[in-house]
């Protein structure tokens, strides 16, 4: 495919995501509140509904999230997050999901929804792990960095043009699982829209802002960087920091051993135990993989693994992995309406007679 073949069908895509933004100038609270639940829907299939994991996970997210209450009531964090009223960031109305993938992933769409992949549930060793990547993600909330980042991408996007909204609301009873396929490749670009637009700098405010809540929450600051140092031992920081657009982990492993020294003391007070013990951890890790293996791997999951494998892993990693690379190149040609080549075949058959008589 031809280079400016390929940005204009990604531009197309994108613009479809942002039209709702295009529409109404900067991004606002209700507008990613808006856009992250639809994107939601697209994610059902893969969430791994079970109420002891799902109670498990809730728990720590909530845990998190009063801890960033009564920092916010102290005037704890960025401007970003005082340019508007944030009391919904504190509501039981945020969820964390845990979805069931084989991708080392986890990431926020900025509104009310936290995704945690199984993949990495299974690789944290404990329950600090987890929550300090919990608690990364919710950092991205509070400090609104999903909204910058759909400021730049439009601002970019205004010169793309835009075509119409694909999805399954779109299609209706009749035509929604066709319409759900271009919808699929739309939402492979918001996620990539929404994830790329995290700088180097918004992931590490993200770090200072997670190991704060991280600490105030109950747990040792010295060992929010653990499930970092893990990855770095799997093999998975290898992309030099000046060709990567963020922190490589070696450095955030830094950055957190100096910001813990400054913590320990100051959060030592509110220190608690994990809310599972080491062995009810590893019970509810089993658990949730039981389940993954049971789902069953019907179309519709499949084409929603495919989405969650498309998204950027910015928040863990600082490469893009190929297999990254390819779900996104899948989703594109799946975004494609069927049918469109064969329309154009007469038009071309016709082009093709008026050479001839030349």
């Amino acid at each position: 495919m031809r280079f400016k073949d390929w940005t204009y069908r990604v531009g197309v895509l994108l613009s479809l995501a942002l039209l709702p933004l295009l529409g109404g100038g900067c991004a606002n609270d209700s507008r990613v509140i808006s856009q992250a639940n639809e994107f939601d829907k697209g994610l059902e299939p893969a969430v791994i509904n079970d109420r002891d994991v799902d109670d498990y996970l809730q728990s720590i997210g909530d845990r998190i999230i009063a801890a960033a209450k009564e920092l916010d009531a102290e005037h704890f964090g960025p401007k970003s997050h005082f340019s508007s009223d944030s009391s919904w960031m504190f509501t039981d109305a945020v969820k964390f999901h845990l979805v069931n993938s084989k991708t080392l992933n986890a990431f926020t769409t900025g509104g009310e929804h936290v995704y945690i992949y199984n993949e990495l549930l299974q690789l944290c060793n404990d329950e600090g792990d987890l929550s300090a990547v919990m608690s990364h993600e919710y950092g991205h909330i509070y400090a609104r960095h999903v909204h910058k980042g759909m400021n730049r991408q439009v601002a970019l996007m205004l010169g793309a043009g835009a075509a119409g909204v694909a999805g399954y609301a779109v299609g209706g009873k009749e035509h929604g699982q066709e319409y759900a396929g271009y919808g699929a490749g739309a939402g492979a670009l918001v996620g990539q829209f929404v994830n790329m637009g995290f700088t180097r700098e918004d992931e590490s405010q993200a770090d200072n802002l997670g190991i704060h809540f991280y600490t105030r929450a109950g747990y040792d600051p010295n060992h929010f960087a653990d499930f970092f140092q893990t990855m770095i031992d799997k093999g998975y920081d290898k992309t030099p920091a000046y060709m990567s657009d963020h922190p490589t982990l070696a450095s955030r492993v830094e950055a957190s051993k100096k910001a813990a020294k400054k913590l320990d003391s100051d959060y030592e007070k509110d220190r608690r135990p994990p809310i599972a013990s080491p062995d009810r951890f590893r019970a509810l890790k089993e658990r949730a993989a039981e389940i993954a293996r049971r789902t069953p791997d019907d179309k519709s999951l499949a084409n929603t693994q495919q989405l969650l494998q498309a998204l950027p892993r910015s928040c863990l990693t600082t490469e893009p992995p190929s297999d990254q690379k390819q779900a996104q190149d899948e989703l594109l040609r799946k975004a494609e309406k069927p049918g469109a080549q064969e329309k154009d075949q007469p038009r071309r058959r016709q082009r093709a007679r008026s050479d001839e008589a030349y």
